[in-house]
């Protein structure tokens, strides 16, 4: 990180130099320690420059001139996600910097950072990566300008954007670069993207398919009848050629299944899709929609094709996705001589998001969930890549022996979706021809492997491990997939719930859960039901903290009102909410923008998803799943007389919001602090009906209920 650590090194150079824009912290959680080990692995020399400032091209000097590349990234999160929040407003703490300091990077930090290395040495190679780089890989609707943007490449000026899990592709991209190879002439990777002139193609014999014969979106022109002696528009025959002439005689050849699938497989592989332009799609939401449905089409790496998208005069070009790691390439890079500990420069300051992962596992990658809100499948991908067994161990050992501050307590073992390890098709030939956009909805596919006895397993033989207190879950659950697993439900129960386990319903409504492609409220009764049966043979008293979103696409104000009487039903009063944020390239991004839904045939008459947008009417959602707090009583009050709900409004055991016209000054506040009154006494004060005995009443992870759940100090619990 400094040109002294690089002379102890005796270093005249680095070979890359990765610039971030987060701080620097050596686990395989954080993005740039995961690639910088693998390619010091490689035997190259990795420098990494963390949050510089970006005012200038002079930090961006402070390693020298990489002899191979800089390596940009925005950091584990979308710069714009990270600094804003879902209502555009400044973040005051980004979790990735040191003691939490905001303003530490630049808005679309990978455009920043790009142009200030390229200023810093003209003729140094970049190369894109990281999640941002993923995201923005080809137009896209930016939620945050409100407007779509171009794909990052020709902002950026790059050469060349991974994306993706991209391990194998960056290590085949330096060796070949190292070998004397140009990046101007490396494009036969997966994974990869870049501009090319308008037109390009990798060989004559290629073949370029326009998106609209993959979907059609708009108004569908009538074909000509196949069977007609004289098609329409034409005189003679249907060559339009001399009807005199000769036909040309060619023998027929019966071909073999296998054959078959061979041709149409090396056909698919030179072929190419392209998308609407960027000057398209910025102007029609249709065709904004049609795109956006014909990329994640093309998403799954076992049959997807290149797709290419007009910038102007120019092409972004991108090659199919990256083939999932095999397990023994999952262990190679998390089984690295990682320190486990932010950079020493750092000193003693604390740095949030290190404090959140510290003690746990990451098992695996990828989602098949396909949630339309969620990001995780344009980055990871929808097959599911596994560490080993032996691999997962050894890392909790490493914790127990290396990690400073271990108690004996792993925070997590999980993922992207803690109850998809090692799930995946049960026949490979299916799953490299699959198109479906989730293995589980609208219900879990008759392919999909559910057994759990694998992470059963591994859940055993990790707290057997001599030094090992617990071992908590706390990645978010599928729990559609859990109810599958009786056994697997008891397990968690029993031994791995800190008293409180998140699970995320995200809504209780058909309409909008539609459009996130969730389960309905009926797998989580049946889980619910689980959970409690499981928690009392344990003697335990322990919660499920459900998650929701307000204002998703497809949400009305009546389906809002009905989640409110759900929780009012259930006794939950929630602490912690979110307010649906459009991320780029998501679905449910795109029916935000658009109002029109890619998860099926999009026309102009195709079906119109109504989303909230104001201001007001999404500060409204959100204020029905906090329809406790006093300062939302205001505008619930006005809505509900708006909706002829008068009837909720008052003292009785329905009612969400009492009559009273002004809530006592600094009763919010007082809710908000350590020493909240108990749900009785505050429903006393304010007219409303008491919760039942033992209801249980969501908080933020971190207050009282959840250090007491936990049975950890409450610093440790607010951790």
């Amino acid at each position: 990180m400094s040109k002294k650590e690089m002379d102890a090194l005796g270093w005249e150079y680095c070979d890359i130099i990765l610039v971030t824009g987060d701080a620097y912290i050596d686990h395989p959680s954080f993005g740039m320690a995961l690639i910088g080990r693998l390619l010091e692995a490689q035997g190259f020399r990795v420098g990494i420059i963390s949050q510089p400032d970006w005012h200038s091209a002079e930090p961006f000097r402070a390693l020298g001139k990489p002899r191979l590349y800089f390596g940009i990234t925005a950091g584990n999160m979308d710069s714009m996600v990270n600094r804003y929040t879902a209502d555009r407003k400044i973040r005051s703490e980004d979790a990735y910097t040191a003691n939490g300091e905001a303003n530490k990077r630049p808005d679309r930090a990978l455009t920043v950072y790009a142009q200030r290395a390229r200023e810093a040495y003209p003729d140094t190679a970049i190369v894109l990566g990281s999640i941002e780089a993923s995201l923005r890989r080809i137009a896209h609707y930016d939620y945050w300008s409100d407007k779509v943007r171009r794909s990052v490449l020709p902002d950026t000026k790059a050469d060349i954007l991974i994306f993706g899990n991209a391990e194998r592709a960056l290590l085949d991209l330096t060796h070949r670069l190292a070998a004397g190879e140009s990046i101007k002439s490396i494009r036969d990777l997966r994974g990869t993207a870049f501009m090319v002139p308008s037109g390009w193609k990798p060989a004559d014999d290629w073949t370029e398919v326009n998106s609209t014969r993959v979907d059609t979106p708009g108004k569908v022109e009538a074909h000509t009848d196949p069977y007609a002696m004289t098609p329409a528009g034409e005189e003679n025959c249907a060559t339009g050629k001399n009807p005199d002439a000769a036909p040309a005689v060619k023998p027929i050849r019966i071909m073999t299944r296998e054959e078959r699938q061979a041709a149409l497989k090396e056909q698919r592989e030179k072929s190419v899709v392209r998308l609407p332009s960027y000057e398209q799609i910025k102007e029609d939401p249709v065709m904004y929609a049609h795109a956006s449905r014909v990329f994640h089409i093309e998403s799954n790496p076992g049959n997807a094709r290149a797709l290419v998208q007009a910038h102007g005069e120019r092409d972004v070009w991108l090659n199919p996705p990256p083939l999932p790691l095999a397990m023994e390439d999952m262990d190679y890079v998390f089984d690295m001589a990682y320190a486990r500990a932010p950079h020493p420069s750092y000193g003693k300051a604390k740095i949030p998001a290190w404090d959140m992962i510290r003690f746990s596992v990451n098992i695996m990658r990828g989602c098949f969930g396909g949630c339309t809100f969620c990001s995780i499948t344009e980055h990871e991908g929808r097959i599911i890549q596994s560490r080993s067994e032996p691999s997962i161990l050894r890392e909790i050992e490493n914790i127990r022996d290396k990690t400073k501050g271990f108690t004996g307590i792993i925070s997590d073992l999980g993922g992207p979706t803690a109850n998809m390890y090692r799930l995946n098709c049960k026949d490979k030939n299916i799953e490299e021809s699959c198109k479906r956009l989730s293995c589980v909805y609208p219900s879990i596919c008759v392919n999909l492997n559910t057994d759990h006895s694998k992470l059963i397993q591994l859940y055993r033989k990790a707290r057997a491990i001599p030094g090992i207190k617990k071992i908590l879950v706390s990645s978010g659950l599928r729990y559609d997939l859990a109810v599958r697993s009786p056994e697997y439900v008891k397990e968690l129960v029993t031994h791995h719930v800190g008293g409180l386990l998140k699970i995320a319903p995200e809504h209780s409504e058909e309409g909008p859960l539609s459009k996130m492609m969730k389960p309905g409220m009926g797998a989580y009764d049946r889980f619910k039901e689980l959970f409690e049966k499981y928690s009392k043979e344990a003697g335990k008293e322990q919660y499920l903290i459900p998650y929701f979103i307000a204002a998703h696409p497809g949400t009305r104000d009546e389906d809002m009102l009905n989640l409110a009487l759900w929780l009012k039903k259930n006794n939950f009063r929630l602490d912690q909410v979110q307010t649906f944020m459009p991320t780029p390239m998501a679905l449910a991004t795109t029916m935000y923008h658009t109002r029109k839904n890619p998860l099926h045939k999009v026309t102009e008459n195709s079906e119109v998803v109504e989303t909230p947008r104001l201001g007001k009417v999404r500060k409204l959602h959100k204020a029905f799943l906090r329809y406790h707090d006093p300062e939302n009583w205001p505008i619930l009050r006005e809505a509900l007389q708006k909706m002829g709900r008068s009837d909720l409004i008052g003292s009785g055991d329905r009612c969400l919001v009492p009559r009273n016209t002004a809530p006592t000054p600094g009763l919010a506040a007082v809710e908000r602090r350590k020493e909240t009154p108990g749900p009785a006494k505050v429903a006393q004060k304010f007219g409303m009906p008491k919760p039942r005995d033992g209801a249980a009443i969501a908080r933020k992870p971190g207050q009282r209920q959840a250090s007491r759940a936990t049975g950890m100090g409450s610093k440790a619990g607010r951790k």
